[in-house]
């Protein structure tokens, strides 16, 4: 069985949400929005949405973080009865039109995480653009390969039955280290993945909410706590590659 929707975590995105909500609709992917403590401004915008067909709205009374609205959203999307869901931020960033080419290989290839890998254009921040490939040779190294390459791309279809199984059973970062802790972490499981390349661009309300100093931080404990991960499972993870 294979019955997408849509994963959308928000956080005071009220004037980017409805066009991204919209897209997806046109595309025929079902919405489950996470209202993540958003401000009155924002939840009113998204009770809007959810009154329309197909959308579904989760709120947290508590902010969680990026991470931790998307495990909730990835929940209630299973508790819909969707097999697996396309996980898309709420400030317009990423290109929608490749929505179709996602779906369409994730339909083809049902047990796999498809992943986006980012074209970005010139709004990408710089500093930010060259700090990823930081990121991305710690994680060569804590997978052990290199079948990831590029692990901070939010824009990728999740097949829920092994993620749940993931996020249920370990700790998952719950902010802007999930994306990159929950890749390692199914790598490790050794999770099919195929990767499309995807334009991305910088928010179009000008919103972003990526600390510089507290994320990077956050991020570099990650990588850190996945290192010794990775130690402790080095035996498993080559046994496991040699198999395959």
């Amino acid at each position: 069985m294979h019955n997408p929707c849509a994963v959308i975590p928000v956080y005071n995105h009220e004037a980017a949400v409805p066009a991204v909500v919209d897209a997806l609709l046109a595309s025929g992917l079902p919405c489950v929005l996470v209202d993540d403590a958003s401000s009155p401004a924002c939840a009113t915008v998204l009770e809007r949405l959810a009154e329309r067909e197909q959308v579904f709205l989760v709120k947290l009374a508590v902010n969680q973080g990026k991470g931790g609205a998307v495990m909730a959203g990835l929940r209630e999307a299973s508790r819909q009865g969707f097999s697996h869901a396309l996980q898309v931020d709420a400030d317009g960033q990423h290109d929608l039109r490749d929505v179709d080419n996602f779906i369409a290989t994730s339909r083809t290839h049902p047990e796999a995480l498809v992943c986006g890998y980012p074209q970005y254009d010139a709004s990408v921040p710089k500093g930010r653009f060259y700090a990823r490939y930081l990121t991305h040779v710690w994680v060569w190294i804590n997978t052990l390969s290199l079948q990831i390459p590029d692990s901070m791309c939010g824009f990728r279809v999740y097949p829920l039955p092994p993620v749940l199984a993931l996020i249920d059973s370990v700790k998952i970062g719950q902010r802007m280290d999930f994306d990159t802790d929950i890749l390692v972490r199914l790598s490790w499981r050794n999770q099919p993945m195929r990767w499309l390349p995807t334009k991305v661009r910088y928010p179009v309300d000008g919103l972003s909410h990526f600390r510089l100093f507290h994320d990077n931080l956050l991020i570099s404990s990650m990588h850190a706590r996945l290192f010794f991960g990775m130690l402790l499972r080095a035996p498993l993870i080559l046994w496991r590659r040699w198999q395959a």
